[in-house]
């Protein structure tokens, strides 16, 4: 049985509100299957109050047993290193400390969500007066709360499960990969987050790919067109798989017609330029797709648009396909 405690700190609670729509069995019974179960959880648990305070204090302390940590939002150190911007309720002592204490008994940790990971909103405010951190990462520089050097009992650093919110899929598959496989150094990339979803790009299945290829851009939110030449999109840019493995089986931010902001990288929050909109140099996106090299994409951004079909040209920069695809025989059965 893989035993998970579960905090909340520096946020909305989104990662929480996205994991209850895990699919396609309800939460608790595909975690019941694999083995997994809450010692506690803020908004799962019935204990509250004093009996959750009493949990807390028993797994800090070695008498109740647990596995994972997993905490959601972001580390509030202020007001001056004292942690008191967020004090446990009914205990008076910071939830740093708690966060602490509870992480040198755990076998791993997770940080649940961008803020945990990176410190995400939070840590967004000119000069961080909640002087808000990740639990091993400050934006992208390793050492947030617990240290660059960190590591859990089992040997790990920090896992970042990043995301704003992290999908339900990303938290659920990587639980049980720790409880039916293990988890190793080899499974994280760079940032820590689990290769099961940061080895792919959101670009990847992204159903606006055509528009991409042709570099049909669209000109306005409701265009239908690729949306990384005016309109802000990083989706070329972000390490997750949102559009090969969809929210709520059919969703995702491009499904829905928003540009990506790659909300499971560091410092997403805080871009320095408005999120639908996108920053260029002599007309050339300074966000180029992350393995191609700027003199190879406005070489293929002239040749795609020399060759882009009327069809695509045109319901790119509308709300709705005005050409349908031609009909044509071409000799292949």
């Amino acid at each position: 049985m893989l035993r998970i405690l579960w905090l909340q700190s520096g946020g909305c609670g989104g990662c929480t509100q996205s994991l209850l729509g895990s699919e396609p069995r309800s939460l608790f019974a595909e975690l019941q299957g694999a083995g997994i179960e809450f010692v506690w959880h803020p908004s799962f648990s019935q204990a509250s109050d004093g009996e959750a305070r009493a949990i807390l204090e028993a797994c800090a302390g070695g008498a109740q047993p647990f596995d994972v940590l997993c905490v959601e939002g972001a580390m509030l150190r202020g007001p001056g290193g004292s942690g008191k911007f967020h004090l446990m309720a009914g205990d008076g002592r910071p939830l740093t400390d708690w966060v602490e204490r509870l992480a040198r008994r755990a076998r791993w940790v997770f940080a649940i969500g961008s803020c945990s990971a990176f410190g995400g909103f939070s840590a967004s405010t000119p000069g961080n007066p909640l002087e808000a951190c990740g639990l091993q990462y400050d934006n992208d520089e390793a050492g947030g709360l617990l240290g660059a050097d960190f590591r859990s009992a089992a040997g790990l650093p920090v896992v970042n499960i990043a995301g704003c919110p992290a999908h339900p899929g990303w938290v659920v598959d990587t639980l049980e990969k720790l409880a039916l496989e293990g988890l190793t150094a080899s499974d994280l990339d760079d940032f820590r987050r689990p290769l099961l979803y940061a080895e792919q790009l959101v670009h990847h299945g992204c159903p606006r790919n055509e528009y991409y290829e042709f570099k049909a851009s669209a000109q306005k939110p409701s265009d239908l067109g690729c949306l990384m030449e005016n309109l802000g999109c990083k989706g070329t840019q972000a390490h997750a798989d949102c559009n090969i493995r969809p929210w709520n089986g059919a969703g995702s931010c491009l499904r829905g017609g928003y540009a990506c902001i790659s909300c499971t990288e560091p410092g997403f929050e805080a871009p320095g330029h408005p999120f639908q909109e996108t920053p260029k140099v002599a007309g050339i996106p300074m966000g180029l797709p992350t393995d191609m090299p700027k003199a190879w994409f406005v070489a293929l951004a002239a040749l795609s648009k020399s060759a882009t079909p009327k069809r695509v040209r045109d319901n790119a920069v509308a709300d709705h396909a005005v050409i349908r695809p031609a009909i044509k025989k071409t000799g292949l059965k």
